[in-house]
């Protein structure tokens, strides 16, 4: 006999006790960079109908909190700060930022050394926040649905079902992916056997020599912003990924047009720009100091190579910088300090160093509000002139939720859940294609964003672990209902599609109308597993 699942009382105080408050829990502007918390209490959540029992849920979330992606920035600015300490041009405050600078390096390069089911210690990993964040997570979905889960459990060794499990194949990705699974275990392990890792999409590249990709990645669903000819080129206008591939392409172009960096540099051209960065820096550095760098006599970069030794002295890491990180101006040399800043709220387990203590409350606010700017144009709405080149590419992620809820349409149970790791350039343009009312708000060229004028806001789009979350419930005659959680909040559909509420003001939607509201046709046959 497998082992059975926890009674649903155990599951439900499991999610209780788990929740956070359904304000963002971590003080600070750390733009997408903000540590994860669920945005409503579970207990909140609105029941099913009378007759309706969960059938599926399914998922995309985005990896939890991590370090840096390399050393760029933070070696930068230990350059300046190095200068900076030579010239004995720094303020008593300035001189306690290179030690904390050169911990969070080494926190980074480190970055889990000694964590089961970490592969590759160093930069870009997750951060223990990060690893809590998707376990965490996990429980509370399975606390969420209980009878579901319980179900599958209990059925798994006569009528098994999968859990399938994909992401984009890079390291954070996968390894959130790693902890989400096996924190669902720990609390349910009769789920072990119907965990299932789909064959990756194959072969790619078309009319080249096949690039193998390990089980359960799907780069063209979870990495779909970075599909690349090397490694996932589609010829074929009959392969189901040929316009991914092709918006992919338009996206990655416009990314290096002119029109997009001038709306994306705008907040550098004003006078608040020169502000904030002199308000920063002046508490760090002498005038004069700052004075050099601003009429150009002075530049830095993350030139140089450092060595750290972890605690247990059996791990060494020499990094060596590239040199294309550069300060070339006070604007630049905040916005890396304001980088650090809002990296080390999810590095707190890692690195002891306040780095709020370099970042006044109004800057902070100020530099996550030009970080909103400059993400709105490159991953978000962007201007009704773009037509949707930001998040074309993520319709196919799109479909697969609605592909995923036509099996159970079509009496394939095979599927218990789906489950989805992939990256915050993947959730960004999902919630824009899903026409969220709080996301989907492109903006004329001629009306420049702000947080005046639009309520996109990186930090509830897309904070660290973001997820999408759809529940499925079917009662006796057949019929599919949905429920939409977005960072775990009930979250409308897009606005055209209320007329498929089951009721009005209702949070769960008639799937059949659902679908026809958001133009999906239906596959004639079951999609594949994966």
């Amino acid at each position: 006999m497998p082992p059975s699942l926890p009674p649903s009382s155990m599951l439900l105080a499991l999610a209780l006790s788990l929740s956070a408050s359904p304000a963002l829990a971590v003080d600070g502007h750390y733009q997408t960079k903000t540590p994860y918390a669920p945005q409503q209490d579970p207990a909140t959540y609105a029941a099913p109908p009378a007759g309706f029992q969960p059938i599926f849920t399914q998922l995309v979330a985005r990896h939890g909190a991590r370090g840096l992606t390399g050393m760029k920035n933070d070696a930068a600015l230990y350059a300046m700060w190095q200068q900076a300490a030579a010239q004995d041009a720094l303020t008593p405050l300035g001189r306690e930022l290179g030690p904390d600078i050169l911990a969070l390096m080494k926190a980074n390069a480190l970055l889990g050394y000694g964590v089961a089911g970490i592969e590759n210690p160093g930069y870009g990993n997750l951060s223990q926040t990060g690893i809590e964040e998707h376990r965490q997570l996990a429980a509370r979905l399975l606390a969420r649905l209980p009878a579901l889960f319980a179900q599958v459990g209990q059925t798994a060794a006569t009528a098994p079902r999968q859990l399938v499990t994909i992401h984009s194949g890079v390291d954070r990705a996968r390894d959130s992916a790693r902890f989400f699974t096996q924190s669902l275990l720990e609390h349910a392990p009769a789920l072990a056997p119907l965990l299932y890792l789909p064959p990756a999409p194959a072969p790619y590249p078309q009319g080249r020599k096949a690039v193998a990709q390990p089980d359960g990645v799907n780069r063209f669903l979870l990495y779909a912003h970075k599909l690349a000819p090397t490694t996932d080129l589609v010829t074929d206008p009959a392969n189901p990924y040929y316009a991914t591939y092709g918006a992919s392409q338009a996206y990655q172009r416009y990314e290096k047009t002119k029109q997009l960096h001038a709306l994306m540099d705008a907040p550098a051209r004003l006078p608040a720009a020169a502000m904030h960065a002199r308000h920063v820096l002046e508490r760090l550095f002498a005038p004069a100091f700052l004075d050099q760098l601003e009429r150009g006599a002075s530049s830095y970069a993350d030139t140089g190579s450092y060595t750290f030794t972890s605690a247990d002295g059996k791990f060494t890491r020499t990094m060596t910088g590239g040199g294309k990180s550069a300060i070339r101006s006070l604007n630049a040399a905040a916005t890396k300090l304001y980088d650090l800043y809002a990296i080390s709220a999810g590095m707190r387990h890692e690195v002891t160093a306040d780095f709020s203590r370099y970042m006044p409350v109004e800057d902070a606010r100020y530099y996550a509000a030009v970080a909103d700017h400059e993400d709105f144009y490159q991953k978000g709405p962007a201007t009704t002139e773009s037509g949707g080149v930001t998040w074309r590419f993520a319709l196919a992620l799109r479909e697969d939720f609605f592909n995923e809820v036509d099996s159970l349409a079509k009496g394939d149970l095979r599927h218990a859940a789906k489950l989805r790791f992939t990256h915050a350039e993947m959730i960004i343009p999902l919630a824009s294609a899903m026409g969220l009312q709080q996301v989907l708000a492109p903006l004329p060229v001629s009306t420049p964003y702000s947080h005046a004028n639009n309520p996109w806001r990186g930090a509830s789009v897309s904070p660290l672990a973001a997820n999408m979350q759809w529940d499925v419930y079917r009662n006796g005659e057949g019929q599919l209902i949905v429920r939409l959680l977005y960072n775990e909040k009930e979250t409308a559909f897009q606005a055209s599609c209320d007329a498929a509420r089951i009721a009005p003001g209702s949070v769960f939607y008639d799937y059949a109308k659902l679908a026809t509201c958001y133009g999906h046709v239906a596959a004639r046959q079951a999609p594949p597993l994966g």
